[in-house]
């Protein structure tokens, strides 16, 4: 099959051959349909977190399932299925106490002294996030997909795979929004665009977007914020929400994974309010906080892949899509061949996309 292949930072994805394995007992084979392209692969790429090579990349995407391992239970061939990374085993502590996105059970890949599930002409070739999705196939644990409905675009539903999940769960899982709650958003590309949503779902009276880009204003407001503010042209966007909500927001949500943005995340929060920290900060990084604002019990946590319980979340977004209250369509700037893919990740730095997504041939 073909597959975008990184095998040394800082430089192109190769397309090049690479062999898949027969499915495991738990394991399940599917025939790629759409993976998106996340500007977390990006950080991967850049060397800004550390991962084994060479790697086929990709982890946001849907397909349709190809052939089953004898124990598995959960989806079946023909299924179409929504794919995520968080894949779970089921019996951990994590799992048993309703924390299935914070799972780490080495159950759910190959042992070392198993067969790989990719190999190329070069040798073993290494699993990215439990699925590498720039593929035209993936072999993954059955633990890490759910099936959907048929009538659901598969080219949508992979951005429900990690980006929507992400923003959605982050606002309605992790920080809690609740109805008339005040809500700001910082960064709006896939994931911001996604807790924007997310938050307008569960209800939020006023959602604040910032920005750099201007032009990203009509965007937001049609994803549910009521206001946004250009950072670019702001002179203290912590100031500014402040003066806005009459004191601070109580949800806070960074999408973009900076130092500065996380620290602007914190300081823009009501007395009583939850900063979110989405964004992949890299590693190395600090956050610089002032002691004092503790005092009113401001806190500040993190959110993995929106705290999900994805077996039930996902089918749950379809529906929200399939009913006009999950905006997917205008997330995705412009559907590309896997051969464009490095050309996407170019485009993506420049901060004008929400999304693009790798259509495969049927």
């Amino acid at each position: 099959m073909k597959a975008a292949v990184l095998r040394e930072v800082r430089t192109p994805l190769q397309i090049e051959d690479v062999q898949i394995n027969k499915p495991g007992p738990h394991e399940v084979l599917i025939r790629t349909a759409a993976a998106g392209v996340c500007h977390s692969d990006l950080h991967f790429i850049e060397g800004s977190y550390p991962h084994p090579l060479p790697a086929v990349l990709g982890h946001e995407s849907a397909g349709v399932v190809e052939q089953v391992g004898s124990e598995v239970r959960t989806v079946k061939p023909g299924d179409h299925v929504i794919t995520c990374l968080s894949a779970f085993c089921g019996h951990c502590e994590f799992c048993l106490t309703g924390h299935m996105s914070l799972c780490v059970s080495p159950e759910t890949k190959r042992g070392q002294d198993d067969e790989p599930r990719l190999t190329s002409k070069k040798g073993p070739m290494m699993q990215y996030l439990n699925l590498s999705s720039f593929a035209e196939q993936m072999l993954i644990h059955e633990h890490a997909c759910v099936a959907i409905r048929k009538d659901m675009p598969l080219d949508r539903a992979a951005l429900i795979g990690c980006g929507v999940m992400t923003g959605v769960g982050a606002a309605m899982h992790t920080s809690n929004v609740r109805p008339g709650d005040t809500v700001a958003v910082i960064g709006c590309g896939g994931v911001g665009l996604a807790a924007i949503n997310g938050a307008a779902i569960a209800g939020a009276g006023r959602i604040i977007a910032i920005d750099m880009a201007p032009g990203k204003e009509n965007m937001v407001k049609a994803f549910g914020a009521t206001d946004f503010i250009c950072a670019a042209t702001s002179a203290d966007v912590v100031k500014e929400v402040i003066e806005m909500t009459k004191g601070g927001v109580q949800h806070s949500f960074e999408a973009i994974g900076l130092s500065k943005t996380a620290e602007q995340a914190f300081n823009m929060l009501r007395r009583g309010g939850t900063a979110n920290i989405i964004g992949m900060i890299p590693v190395g990084q600090t956050i610089t906080l002032m002691g004092a604002a503790f005092l009113g019990e401001k806190r500040i946590q993190g959110s993995l892949m929106g705290s999900n319980r994805f077996p039930v979340d996902m089918p749950r977004l379809v529906d929200f899509y399939m009913s006009g209250k999950l905006h997917l369509d205008d997330m995705i700037s412009r559907r590309i061949k896997l051969e464009d893919v490095n050309d996407a990740f170019t485009e993506m730095k420049t901060g004008a996309v929400a999304r693009s997504v790798i259509v495969f041939d049927a």
